[in-house]
């Protein structure tokens, strides 16, 4: 009889080990030359692709006004008001220091406020606050009053108790992401501003001193995910894949060496990732662990006949030889279906999400390869050591076959019946994602962000902007009237803290130029008059605080600043419906458009799901076909969908029931984990079938011989990959801490489906077709 293919190139790869283990090195060395291209990206743009119609709206709206990335130093005395003269002192000094941050463009805070007010018949602008020593309690008194008072402080700069302020720094970061000067541009603002706050700290002990702001959040990226892999990546690797190899293998060369192959995998991936013109960034810096869990899967069940066979009395050689005949097709076909799982994530509209799959999708195919070349090879020339007792674990598998045949006919509309009961909370779930909340608690970043939001302002906004369609339009008394009813609306709306806008200047000019009397605040009613007080101003302003932040160059369009309460993505997705319609009813004359960084997120995490559940399809087609030309069934590639979907079905269920919000991460999980959970299912089939096929054995029989075989394998490989996920829940990055809990469900859940439901479907199914058979024979 002549020896299969498999069996041929095992013999192989034994005879030509040392071959293979030379070019595996020499492989890995030409791949890991791709690190000379390391990169890394913080800023949270990346998560857009170039064309996403709400950047493409964010970018040109900081183009026609100044950009939104800042540093806010949030201040708070210990000892109560922000309204002392050594706390306005300090506020001076951090103020005259904060220009001197990295391309820093503007710098805001209650002192250097431009406070307007007539003198005679002039207008007289000047900062609130000079000289904090030199303030009696009458002046006190009255920046208090001026401050609390003023519509673009109070819930902004200054809390409404007077016991919080900020000071905001708003910096010109470089629009070439591709310069050495953007890569450095983060790392140098945030450093030079946690300097800055430590040497306001040592200077009044008495203030507690805070940062938050897009720049402090976009270097919070890159520090959360490097904490991670420093911490989670060794104990995956020299804890949890150790004790779970141990407990398989019982051989130290086999933990060994399984650590070593997946080692190649990860360095592998990153280099060919690299040498593809790729970047790291919060997503990605997470796959190793996760390729580092794949890849023990290939290992694990490899190992484990190899180290059958040699308790059954054969050769190493011979052992690896049929270890290699049995699991080459199950382990090829778990490894293809878990790429193109990984792959479906291209479907994705968040870009770091397609890199996040891709470079999993690389290391599981280098798992493979090295699984089936680097691994038999490095075996047969390492010291080996095999216990020839088979631990008592194996046994509980019998017992668990036995009573899963026996109580099949409870257990199949039991199951079914909680299944569905699970399913059905699926709706539960809602969109939310709250790009603070990308960061844990204990992430300094997230902690001060918090801070703030509670005791000064909301660092959510939307910003509006009005256009006029003319030049020097935004001078028209019933132009500023829009924006002033627009604006005193808005401030009504439950989810707005803060309103940004012309018309609360224009009216103050306007009391101003009519000596400070407060009956005059109000809107110029001529057009002419009006374009003369917002030209004065303007040349009475300093250099970096001018209205480049409110009004466009032509003088055409203002733009109004929203700052908001902590909102889902669906609450901030029906603001943005209620200002368009706002607009629409009061305004229809005006084009407005509405933009923020907010808005990009409420609107990815949409788009992203339903691009998502695309990928998911065109994957499930593809891993469906695959296992019916594998398994030469339609029949079992047909049930065989019912195993590899509901896992995540009913793990969504049981978020709907446990979380409830659905973040961005989460919108890929189901095309993730179906090549995962595909697994359990190939090799317990592949198992079922050699037993129907090779050894005629009855369905109930055939069922007993897959647990006996790969039941324990199959529980191992899935604590490990639990296991896996889980450790990624402790990651500081929410996305990658949410998206490992729900993979961790997911594969739970199908192995309790694999071991629970799948079996009595098979022998239902086929006890009908083997008693016609038996009969007939």
């Amino acid at each position: 009889m002549s020896k299969s293919l498999t069996v041929r190139y095992a013999e192989w790869v034994i005879r030509a080990r040392w071959w293979i283990l030379l070019f595996s090195v020499l492989g890995l060395v030409a791949m890991m030359a791709g690190f000379r291209n390391f990169d890394f990206k913080s800023d949270y743009r990346i998560f857009f692709s170039e064309d996403n119609p709400e950047l493409i709206a964010f970018n040109n709206m900081q183009d026609t006004y100044s950009k939104a990335d800042n540093v806010m130093f949030v201040i708070q005395p210990k000892d109560g008001s922000v309204f002392t003269k050594s706390t306005l002192e300090s506020i001076v000094w951090l103020t005259e220091q904060a220009w001197q941050t990295p391309l820093s463009t503007r710098v805001d805070s209650i002192t250097n406020f431009q406070y307007t007010y007539a003198e005679e018949d002039f207008l007289t602008v000047e900062n609130l606050v000079v000289d904090g020593q030199s303030l009696t309690e009458q002046d006190l008194q009255r920046v208090r009053e001026v401050a609390l008072n003023e519509p673009l402080l109070a819930g902004r700069l200054i809390a409404h108790d007077g016991l919080t302020t900020a000071v905001n720094v708003t910096v010109q970061m470089p629009d070439d992401p591709q310069t050495e000067e953007e890569k450095t541009a983060v790392m140098k603002v945030a450093g030079f501003a946690r300097d800055l706050a430590q040497q306001l700290r040592e200077r009044d002990p008495n203030l507690e001193v805070r940062l938050t702001g897009m720049v402090m959040m976009n270097v919070s990226f890159p520090e959360a995910t490097l904490k991670d892999l420093s911490s989670l990546l060794p104990l995956m690797g020299l804890v949890v894949v150790p004790l779970f190899m141990w407990f398989m293998v019982r051989t130290v060369s086999g933990v060994f060496a399984s650590l070593l192959l997946n080692l190649f995998a990860i360095f592998g991936a990153w280099g060919m990732f690299f040498w593809l013109g790729g970047y790291l960034s919060g997503p990605s810096m997470s796959t190793p662990i996760v390729i580092l869990t794949m890849g023990v899967a290939d290992a694990v069940h490899i190992l484990v006949t190899f180290i059958q066979q040699i308790r059954r009395g054969e050769t190493r050689q011979q052992a690896m030889v049929e270890s290699l005949r049995i699991n080459m097709q199950p382990v090829f076909l778990t490894s293809l279906t878990t790429v193109i799982g990984f792959l479906s994530m291209n479907a994705s509209d968040v870009p770091p999400l397609h890199d996040f799959g891709n470079i999993i999708a690389i290391g599981v195919a280098l798992a493979f390869i090295y699984s089936v070349t680097f691994l038999p090879a490095i075996m047969m020339v390492l010291p080996l050591k095999v216990n020839p007792k088979e631990p008592r674990a194996y046994h509980w598998m019998d017992n668990l076959g036995d009573w899963v045949i026996a109580k099949r006919k409870l257990l199949l509309p039991s199951v079914a019946l909680i299944s569905v009961g699970l399913v059905a909370f699926i709706p539960s779930n809602q969109l939310n994602d709250e790009f603070v909340k990308y960061f844990s608690e204990e992430v300094p970043f997230r902690a001060d962000t918090d801070f703030t939001n509670e005791h000064l302002t909301g660092i959510y906004n939307v910003f509006v902007a009005v256009k006029t369609g003319e030049s020097n339009g935004i001078s028209a008394p019933e132009y500023l009237a829009v924006l002033d009813k627009f604006s005193q609306d808005a401030k009504q709306w439950p989810e707005v803290r803060h309103v940004e806008s012309l018309s609360h200047i224009m009216k103050r000019l306007n009391k101003n130029m009519h000596g400070d009397d407060e009956q005059w605040y109000r809107l110029p009613e001529d057009k002419e008059l009006a374009a003369q007080y917002l030209l004065m101003y303007e040349f009475s302003l300093p250099q970096g605080l001018d209205l480049t932040n409110q009004i466009d160059l032509d003088k055409s369009a203002v733009r109004v600043g929203l700052t908001l309460f902590n909102m889902s993505s669906n609450e901030l997705l029906a603001l943005e419906e209620r200002i368009n319609q706002w607009f629409a009813q009061h305004a229809p004359q005006y084009a407005i458009d509405i933009a923020s960084s907010n808005l990009m997120f409420a609107h990815i995490g949409e788009r992203n799901i339903k691009s998502s559940l695309g990928g998911t399809a065109i994957a499930l087609i593809l891993i469906s076909l695959i296992l019916m030309v594998a398994l030469r069934s339609f029949k079992l590639g047909m049930l065989s969908l019912i195993p590899n979907l509901l896992p995540a079905a009913i793990a969504f269920g049981l978020w709907g029931i446990l979380v409830s919000n659905v973040g961005m991460g989460l919108s890929v999980v189901v095309g993730m984990t179906l090549g995962i959970v595909v697994d359990d299912t190939v090799h317990f089939l592949s198992k079922y079938l050699r037993a129907r096929r090779e050894k005629n054995l009855s369905p109930q029989e055939a069922v007993r011989y897959a647990f006996q075989t790969v039941g324990m394998a199959l529980t191992v490989t899935t604590i490990v990959l639990v296991a896996g996920f889980i450790i990624m829940t402790f990651s500081d990055f929410t996305m990658n801490s949410d998206m490992g809990l729900m993979t961790a469900i997911t594969i739970a859940v199908a192995l309790l489906v694999d071991f629970l439901l799948l079996p009595p479907l098979l022998i239902k199914l086929e006890e009908k077709s083997h008693a016609k058979t038996a009969n007939h024979a």
